[in-house]
């Protein structure tokens, strides 16, 4: 199958410099990419990444709930 797209010139320039620093055809690199993007599990945009995941936080910091009794109730919505 053949397809034809439009790249913007910096999209090309970039795929043409990537395609002679691998030493590879460019429409060899293209193809490599594109499935690379089609066997790679699609991520959600909604998911953490793997570095919030992981984080631990700080052990010594103190908990959010210790912090309640000083917040003031909150105030009575003026109706008219």
């Amino acid at each position: 199958m053949q397809i034809t797209i439009d790249l913007p010139p910096d999209l090309e320039q970039d795929l043409i410099r990537q395609a002679a620093q691998s030493d590879v055809p460019l429409q060899t690199l293209i193809l490599q990419a594109l499935r690379r993007i089609i066997q790679t599990p699609s991520v959600s945009t909604s998911q953490w990444s793997e570095a919030i995941l992981s984080y631990e936080g700080i052990p010594d910091f103190p908990a959010l709930d210790s912090y309640r009794n000083e917040l003031l109730p909150p105030s009575e919505p003026e109706l008219f």
